[in-house]
């Protein structure tokens, strides 16, 4: 039985973000990490109660016109307000496809997460430029390093 629930909520309008997505699910579910239910979702299907249900979050999203993706920024819109007072200190990591450098992207997500008092358990990973096959096993290593730390009760 689980009793920690990781929420992922990532944009993949492409095959190479479904890639880093799919990466982070399974660095997640690595099999030395237990007692950690992994939950990926677009932010498009996600609501204030899978929030809420959560106790770690990883934002994926990409680099769209120096900010973050419309689908991760209608997430924020939906879920800020119920969720504003009842998941202060809430460990999230962030990735993010970025075709440029990502600094407007970080710091458009990096605004909103501190308006809810979320608590960042590791710094951003930024995905930048071309396409690369070794931001794969870097989101795979994001997201085995979340579950290891909500296994062990790190954060």
């Amino acid at each position: 039985m689980t009793d920690k629930r990781l929420l992922i909520v990532a944009h993949v309008p492409s095959p190479n973000t479904r890639r880093l997505r799919d990466a982070v699910v399974a660095g997640a579910r690595h099999p030395d990490i237990a007692g950690v239910e992994v939950v990926a979702q677009s932010p498009f299907d996600t609501r204030p109660d899978h929030v809420l249900a959560a106790q770690a979050v990883v934002l994926g999203t990409t680099e769209n016109l120096g900010y973050m993706s419309g689908a991760l920024k209608d997430f924020f819109d939906r879920c800020y307000y119920p969720c504003l007072d009842k998941t202060q200190g809430l460990p999230y990591a962030l990735y993010i496809r970025a075709g440029h450098d990502g600094t407007g992207t970080r710091r458009g997500v990096e605004t909103i997460v501190t308006g809810l008092r979320w608590r960042a358990v590791q710094d951003p990973l930024i995905c930048r430029g071309e396409f690369r096959e070794d931001f794969v096993p870097a989101c795979e290593e994001l997201g085995t390093l979340m579950a290891a730390g909500l296994e062990a009760g790190v954060f």
